[in-house]
């Protein structure tokens, strides 16, 4: 086996050396063992999300029993319920609050894909239209030991970054603000503006086209009374 694919095999930790291993198990199991949670929720989801704080899951054995009102003291958003199209704005506005690192999870059916509601009107399927998701956990509602398993998997996500190549650390990499959605007759991502543009031309031709092949194809019955005198 040639050594490159030899290098393939070996697990991500291995191919560091070791002060680099060192620091970034450190600086990971920091970021792990303090991830605090944003404190707020859509629907019944944040019912069970309560009772992953409480006394029986305990959610401070990970340090993270620190649940933060604002965003920019927050690492971790817990989407937890139906997103609607009026709150979904305000989830990307408090995402784009937050400070690097910070991770999204998606808890229940009706954030990860619009769950009972996904033909309703009103409802968003799938908050990852709008901001990206790292964990979903899927449920309606999961139940607390679901939610903590999803949390053991931020975790691990966490456990296999590496400083070197952090995004939130390269130069190279602007973290740009998310794009606001535009709450109009319906809920669109601006980064989505052009495709809609074509897609409304495009319907707005064929509806002159339509209307054009309508008006030419007069039936004898319906011609001008003068022409049928």
């Amino acid at each position: 086996m040639k050594s490159h694919e030899m290098d393939n095999d070996l697990p991500e930790e291995l191919k560091k050396n070791i002060f680099l291993t060192t620091v970034d198990n450190v600086y990971n199991w920091g970021r792990a063992r303090s991830m605090w949670p944003m404190m707020f929720g859509l629907a019944c989801c944040a019912i069970e999300m309560i009772a992953v704080q409480a006394a029986r899951f305990d959610l401070s054995r990970f340090g993270m029993e620190i649940m933060r009102a604002s965003p920019r003291q927050a690492d971790l958003m817990i989407v937890s319920g139906t997103v609607n199209k009026k709150m979904a704005p305000n989830i990307v506005r408090l995402y784009n609050q937050m400070a690097e690192p910070k991770y999204v999870l998606a808890m229940g059916a009706c954030a990860t894909s619009g769950g009972p509601f996904k033909e309703g009107y009103n409802v968003v399927s799938g908050i990852d239209k709008f901001v990206p998701v790292d964990v979903y956990v899927p449920g309606c509602p999961p139940t607390p030991e679901a939610l903590l398993y999803g949390l053991m998997q931020v975790h691990k996500k966490v456990f296999k970054q590496s400083v070197r190549t952090a995004p939130w650390y390269r130069k190279d990499q602007l973290n740009e603000p998310l794009p606001l959605p535009v709450l109009g007759p319906d809920l669109y991502n601006p980064k989505d503006r052009e495709a809609l543009k074509k897609l409304a031309e495009a319907a707005r031709s064929q509806a002159a086209e339509a209307v054009a092949v309508t008006a030419d194809a007069v039936l004898p019955d319906q011609a001008p009374i003068a022409e049928r005198t």
